[in-house]
């Protein structure tokens, strides 16, 4: 969700930038971007898709572990576009915390019963994968690193939350932070290459 929404939110603002100064949209030299297949698939098929049911909870935390590190290389092969530094502090900040607990995101029984008050009562088990998602019902004082869980809330209709952690608050940035810049204004030397071409014919 946080992903999605900061694509949008970040395109939004580039395109808008780009309109308002009447400039032309810039573009970015992405290196690796066959690492971000590598990332998501397992995503897709251990967490999105209906193949997530039937996936034993045993592969999640490989399947997580597998999906972070490949999405951290990404982000460090491209550290030199702007954002790109942002978005490293983020994903490496998230898989610190879910290798420190077991390879899955931990989040606490009280941020649980916010985001499924009408859960059935045995339905939350401590130690144990949250559903067919991503976090690891844990208490508090057993988790590690504690302050990098899902421990934020956020509301996304009436009565419906949904939890991030911190690393997430620095990916969604950085995500903006990149997509806002396609509206920025040609580097100098894209400046003088084009006056160059425009010399030459």
């Amino acid at each position: 969700m946080f992903l999605l929404a900061s694509v949008v939110v970040g395109l939004a603002a580039g395109l808008l930038r780009a309109w308002i100064t009447h400039r032309p949209l810039q573009s970015y030299d992405i290196r690796s971007s066959w690492l971000i297949l590598f990332a998501f698939l397992p995503q897709l098929i251990f967490f999105v898709l209906p193949t997530k049911a039937s996936v034993p909870d045993s592969l999640a935390p490989a399947a997580l572990i597998a999906s972070q590190i490949g999405l951290l290389l990404f982000a460090i092969v491209n550290l030199k576009i702007p954002g790109f530094w942002i978005l490293t502090i983020g994903l490496a900040l998230n898989l610190t915390v879910i290798l420190f607990n077991g390879g899955l995101m931990p989040i606490s029984p009280a941020t649980a019963l916010t985001i499924f008050p009408d859960a059935p009562s045995g339905a939350l088990v401590l130690g144990e994968r949250l559903g067919t998602g991503k976090d690891i019902l844990l208490a508090v004082e057993q988790t590690r690193l504690w302050f990098l869980s899902d421990r934020f809330l956020i509301p996304y209709g009436p009565g419906y939350f949904v939890a991030f952690s911190l690393g997430d608050v620095f990916v969604t940035s950085g995500i903006i932070w990149v997509l806002w810049g396609i509206g920025a204004a040609p580097k100098p030397s894209q400046t003088a290459a084009s006056k160059l071409s425009l010399c030459g014919n």
